[in-house]
């Protein structure tokens, strides 16, 4: 029966502990500003820099699970890609590991509090004496050290007293193995860092209540548990942020199953290699260093089938954006037979005029350029698809007549790659609210207009080469005349003329998008450039 005093110390030494943990890393990661995005998105060239950064950040900040929330942010907002993205995160439960080192060799090596207690005192003044400056989030990381220093030496008071009373399963059996991998996911559950379970474990290992393999799996446990935070922090987010959050569950739960199916002999093969690196013959070290070395293991497992596991996911939380980029005619197959070829590549460059009209009409309907960048981006990537496969058609032999109709699908497609810049750059300009009557119905007659001529544009609707030349002709008309009333407008001082220079901007480009899809239709009708 565990009385009330040891509980006490039981429970109060994990609260210390787990709130130094949440003051060091929320202090550390405020202190550190910028450069946690730097590093993180700036030094991913390779996948060794992309495992070295996330290794270093969570180094110091003491939580994979901050580090792995921050990875999966940059990702949902495009500042890393999905390959880099998986190698930090491969590289933050690595660098999770210093905690057991720290712990091992510091934390239960010494009188703690004698470290502790200044550490709290001066980390709490900085704090109260530098809020909202660098100097305040140094102190909180100074305090929550100390703090955490504090809550293992309750923990190491606690657990020798318990040294008779619990312990862990041990054994070799189903339940002595995976009995304590089962502690360590609630253990990591509580605050998320594994961490947390790392001192816990640690602290009666030191004491004597469990054997090394028992302990073992309580760190293996913990470094399971800590994919929750992903998981939640994937919720809603974009197919690339799910991707690299579901690449940390497949690291941390295959690691988990190599670590455990080699574990009585990877603890002896630690064991003869702790002796050899010279270090203490303590538990808490041997744990250190299993823990250190099954993540080191998932990272050589990792390294032949990183591209493989990338592939993988990227066929899985597909969203629409992703599948319409992807071309739907253009095969290689068919390169051989240019004829077949050409066919394929008319019909994607239909499809790729399809987006860009998408995406004027967007901008006509004042759409910002947040909301055509998922449209921006599948024209963009459509279009390189179409230049590679044009590349590789060139190469084949062509009649002069097939090499005309080439020739007149590139030009097709540069139009359709002009409108939607145009596009874009006038979702880019603000749409101004026009107050003067006369300003709003010129506006919306050009808009009218252009909306018109837009529907007779649509490869869907039946061609009509003379309504498309008169659609034109209204929304020339129409946005001269806006043009007319804007320059008026402004030289009266109805308008400012910053208003009145953006307003002119956005009609503009609105003006040069849609005579681009004209053109493309014309073009595709054999009706020749206006």
């Amino acid at each position: 029966m565990i009385d009330l005093p040891t509980f006490g110390s039981m429970a109060g030494g994990l609260g210390l502990f787990l709130l130094g943990m949440g003051l060091m890393t929320d202090g550390l990661k405020l202190a550190a500003g910028p450069a946690l995005h730097r590093i993180l998105s700036g030094a991913t060239r390779t996948r060794a820099h992309a495992l070295g950064s996330g290794l270093l950040v969570t180094a110091l900040v003491q939580s994979s699970s901050a580090v792995t929330v921050a990875a999966i942010g940059f990702v949902n907002a495009g500042l890393l890609a999905l390959g880099p993205a998986l190698w930090v995160l491969f590289g933050a439960n690595v660098g999770t590991t210093m905690t057991g080192w720290v712990v091992a060799l510091v934390g239960l090596k010494f009188q703690v509090e004698l470290l502790a207690m200044p550490l709290a005192g001066l980390g709490a003044l900085l704090r109260l004496t530098g809020e909202g400056r660098r100097s305040g989030a140094i102190g909180a990381a100074l305090a929550g050290f100390g703090l955490l220093f504090m809550g293992i030496a309750l923990l190491q008071q606690a657990f020798a007293g318990l040294a008779r009373q619990i312990c862990l399963p041990q054994g070799d059996g189903p339940l002595g193995v995976l009995a304590p991998r089962g502690i360590g996911l609630p253990l990591t559950r509580v605050r998320q860092p594994s961490g947390a379970a790392m001192a816990t474990t640690l602290a009666p290992a030191q004491g004597g209540p469990t054997d090394a393999q028992g302990a073992a799996a309580v760190v293996i446990g913990a470094n399971i548990g800590t994919t929750v935070t992903a998981l939640l922090a994937a919720i809603g987010a974009t197919p690339n942020a799910r991707r690299a959050a579901s690449a940390h569950v497949v690291f941390n739960l295959g690691t988990g199953v190599v670590a455990l199916l080699l574990l009585p002999w990877l603890i002896g093969a630690l064991g003869q290699a702790r002796e050899a690196l010279g270090l203490p013959p303590d538990p808490a070290t041997q744990l250190a260093l299993f823990h250190t070395a099954f993540n080191l293991i998932g990272v050589l497992l990792m390294w032949p089938l990183a591209q493989r596991l990338t592939r993988w996911l990227q066929q899985r939380f597909r969203a629409r954006e992703e599948d319409e980029a992807q071309p739907q005619f253009l095969d290689d197959t068919v390169l051989a037979v240019p004829t077949l070829a050409l066919d394929a590549l008319s019909r994607e460059v239909n499809r790729a005029g399809q987006v860009a009209l998408r995406m004027t009409r967007s901008a006509l309907a004042g759409a910002d350029a947040a909301a055509l960048k998922a449209d921006h981006a599948i024209l963009t990537s459509l279009d390189g698809t179409i230049e590679r496969f044009v590349e590789r058609l060139r190469i084949a032999s062509m009649s002069q007549v097939a090499s005309s109709r080439l020739a007149e699908l590139l030009r097709i497609e540069r139009y359709h790659e002009a409108g939607a810049e145009q596009a874009a750059a006038a979702a880019a300009l603000p749409s101004l609210e026009l107050a003067d009557s006369r300003l709003a119905s010129a506006a919306t007659a050009f808009t009218e207009a252009a909306e018109a001529l837009l529907r007779r544009c649509d490869p869907t609707e039946p061609m009509d080469l003379a309504g498309l030349e008169y659609g034109l002709g209204t929304m020339e008309a129409r946005y001269e005349d806006l043009k007319a009333q804007l320059l008026a407008a402004g030289a009266d001082a109805r308008l400012t003329l910053t208003d009145m220079e953006q307003t002119l901007r956005r009609c503009s480009a609105l003006r040069r998008a849609t005579q681009q899809l004209h053109k493309s239709r014309r073009r595709i009708a054999g009706g020749g450039t206006p």
